[in-house]
């Protein structure tokens, strides 16, 4: 048997399950109906671990892994929700939603926020940590589009996509830390960016940080389930 299909043989959440060599434990998980919350990853682009929303427990590891970027091993025991696991979920979810500025009650992606839908299904009702209220700018020079950052989660699929998939490289990420935005090309504004308005970055961000303005007040919700068929038509290429 070749190493390209070599067959591992794990455990997650007491089901054993097979996966093949290379994968992560996310990826097994969704084959085999596994339910584990993310909010950077997306199929389609490559994974970066950003949010540690996926964070699972192993057997026999006393640390908390990613399992987006996490590959499997043969005889691995894997949690996926655990007490332990739900509580550090809550508290990333908390963390998000202190650092920047997201009222859910006004803003255009209430609804169709993966970071609102997450914190409901994860039970959170308040916020325990202090609120940081950074005086964040909204850049609306876009003809089409704007990105207020104070929405911002800095998931990176913007980035991602407008790399692997659009292949314009337009956005990055500037800084460090609590003071980390992402940027169009050089920090210009991203109506005087190289941007070719292709829209693909406002489809897959998972809050309302990017958003067309033509839809600003309808009931619009995104649409990214294109992004692994146009992957594959560029690995094509």
């Amino acid at each position: 048997m070749s190493d390209a299909v070599e067959v591992k043989t794990l455990i997650i959440d007491e089901q054993e399950v097979s996966a093949r060599r290379g994968q992560t434990i996310l990826e097994v998980a969704r084959e085999n109906e596994i339910y584990i919350p993310t909010l950077c990853h997306m199929e389609g682009l490559s994974d970066v671990g950003a949010c540690r929303m996926c964070l699972v427990e192993i057997k026999g590891s006393k640390k908390l892994l990613p399992a987006c970027v996490a590959t499997v091993f043969e005889g691995m025991e894997v949690s996926t929700n655990t007490e332990r696991l739900k509580q550090h979920r809550r508290t990333i979810l908390e963390l998000l939603f202190a650092e920047r500025n997201h009222i859910c009650s006004v803003c255009v992606a209430n609804g169709h926020c993966e970071l609102q839908t997450l914190g409901q299904e994860q039970g959170l009702t308040h916020i325990r940590l202090p609120y940081r209220n950074p005086q964040l700018t909204v850049d609306a020079s876009n003809e089409r589009f704007t990105i207020d950052h104070n929405r911002c989660i800095l998931c990176t699929r913007c980035v991602r996509v407008c790399a692997e998939i659009e292949g314009a490289h337009v956005w990055d990420v500037m800084g460090r830390g609590i003071n980390s935005i992402v940027i169009t090309d050089l920090h210009e504004d991203w109506g005087s960016s190289s941007c070719t308005r292709c829209g693909k970055c406002v489809q897959v961000c998972p809050t309302g940080a990017l958003f067309d303005k033509s839809k600003v007040g309808t009931d619009h919700p995104k649409n990214p389930e294109f992004l692994p068929y146009l992957n594959l038509m560029r690995e094509a290429q």
